[in-house]
C-alpha cells in the first residue's frame, strides 16, 4: 500500500509542477504586457510634454496595419536561368544554413530570428531585435 501512496504523491507533485510552469508562462506574458504598456506610456508622456495641442493618441497608431516579411536570403540570377527553373529546381541563396532570418516591417529591418514549427504552423522566434537608434541610423 505504501508504493501506491508514493505513486499518488509523485503524481500530485508532477501536477503541481505543471501548474507552476503554466503560472510561470502566465507571469511572463503579464510581465511582457506591462513592459510594453510602460514603454507606450513613456512615449505618450514624452510626446505630450511639449504641450496639450501636440498630444498624440497612441491608440490610433496601434491599429495601423503593417506588412511583415521574412527574408531567408537573396540570389541574383539571369533571366535565362530563371526561365529554366522547373518544379524541383534548387535556388542557391546568399546565406548559409542556420543563419538567422531577417524580419522586415514595411521594408525596414526590425529583427533577426529563427524558424520554429508549432502545431504544424511556421513561426519565427526573434533572437535579436534591432534597436530604434540602429534603425534610424540605417535610414540616413
Amino acid at each position: 500500500m505504501s508504493a501506491w501512496g508514493d505513486a499518488l504523491a509523485e503524481q500530485a507533485e508532477a501536477e503541481n509542477g505543471a501548474d507552476d510552469a503554466a503560472a510561470d508562462w502566465g507571469d511572463a506574458l503579464s510581465e511582457q504586457a506591462e513592459a510594453n504598456k510602460a514603454d507606450l506610456d513613456d512615449l505618450s508622456e514624452s510626446m505630450g510634454a511639449s504641450g496639450g495641442k501636440n498630444k498624440v493618441d497612441l491608440d490610433v497608431l496601434l491599429d495601423v496595419p503593417v506588412t511583415l516579411q521574412l527574408e531567408i536570403g537573396r540570389a541574383k540570377v539571369s533571366i535565362r536561368n530563371l526561365l529554366s527553373y522547373t518544379q524541383g529546381s534548387v535556388v542557391e541563396m546568399d546565406r548559409l544554413a542556420g543563419e538567422p532570418l531577417d524580419l522586415l516591417v514595411n521594408g525596414t529591418l526590425i529583427a533577426h530570428g529563427e524558424v520554429v514549427v508549432i502545431n504544424d504552423k511556421f513561426g519565427v522566434r526573434l533572437t535579436d531585435v534591432v534597436s530604434p537608434q540602429e534603425r534610424i541610423r540605417k535610414l540616413k
